[in-house]
């Protein structure tokens, strides 16, 4: 098993919208999933949250929470417009991100955003900057990428990205393009780091890896890939333990488990219950980095 439970941006995207319905009541809304999980967005929903796709779907001076994938200015000025009360449960890693983008532009640089067309914070974040900016989604998109002016260009992340493949695109962005800068920090989410590091050393010795997350969680696909790459026999995302197909396991001798960065604990135990009533008995928790770091809540709701 590999580090699990929230990560630190997950976990206050989470009470924020808990104590804006303590505060509020039931009603509060949310744009889009807070959080790529769907039993979390089931459990708040069950709570009063009402998730919407956008603002113009939230009725004029009610109380709207942004997910924790952030959101462009465009939104912000939409939902200003209606009179809408405002709570921002932005992961401050993401946050981190947008400042960048928006210094870089502001000094005269272009930007290779590296991450996936359609993401919320791919989203959120081109929005800071979309004359500046340039989408680059995998390795080989490098070759094809054409900017004004090569002396003064940056790269930026998704932060829920894989490391080793955002590493393979930064080196072949550098061979055509070698005066390329550097975020001033890493921008890939420590507990995405730390989980694919993780995976990377339990892969080898498993016949099947479980990697728990919802279809749409990007740091949870890529668990699966990094499983699969470091020589996992097979690996398979999973919702929860119902997903589990009895085959995948039948002759399997080792079974690694792993989950995403917004997935309650619960569900991983739920599975580690399963394979121990399936004859996996002995349960092995190598030692993992502990994850201690944590975020202010939004002061609208603290």
């Amino acid at each position: 098993m590999s580090p699990r439970g929230y990560c630190a941006g997950v976990d206050r995207a989470i009470a924020t919208v808990e104590r804006a319905l303590d505060i509020h009541g039931p009603g509060v809304y949310v744009r889009k999933e807070i959080v790529h999980n769907k039993h979390v967005v089931s459990a708040l929903r069950e709570k009063g949250a009402i998730f919407v796709d956008e603002v113009d779907e939230v009725p004029p001076g009610a109380v709207v929470v942004f997910s924790a994938h952030g959101v462009s200015p465009e939104v912000r000025a939409g939902a200003e417009a209606r009179g809408l009360v405002t709570i921002d449960a932005t992961c401050p890693l993401v946050t981190k991100v947008h400042k960048e983008a928006k210094r870089l532009a502001n000094s005269g640089f272009e930007i290779l955003l590296i991450g996936h067309a359609g993401h919320e914070e791919v989203e959120g974040t081109y929005g800071e900057a979309p004359g500046s900016i340039h989408l680059v989604e995998h390795p080989e998109d490098a070759a094809h990428v054409e900017v004004s002016d090569p002396t003064r260009l940056a790269w930026l992340s998704q932060t829920t990205l894989s490391v080793d493949e955002t590493s393979e695109t930064v080196a072949r962005l550098r061979e055509r393009f070698p005066d390329l800068a550097d975020p001033p920090s890493d921008d890939i989410c420590y507990a995405t780091q730390n989980r694919q590091s993780a995976v990377r050393k339990l892969a080898p010795q498993c016949d099947c890896v479980l990697v728990v997350g919802s279809a749409n969680s990007s740091n949870s696909v890529r668990l699966v890939e990094v499983a699969l790459d470091a020589g996992a026999g097979e690996a398979h995302l999973i919702d929860d333990v119902t997903g589990i197909d009895p085959s995948w396991i039948k002759d399997a001798s080792v079974v690694g488990v792993t989950s995403g960065a917004s997935v309650p604990d619960y569900l991983v135990q739920d599975v580690v219950c399963f394979l121990q009533e399936s004859g996996f008995g002995d349960v092995e928790e190598p030692h993992c980095v502990e994850e201690t770091l944590t975020f202010a809540l939004p002061p609208e709701v603290r």
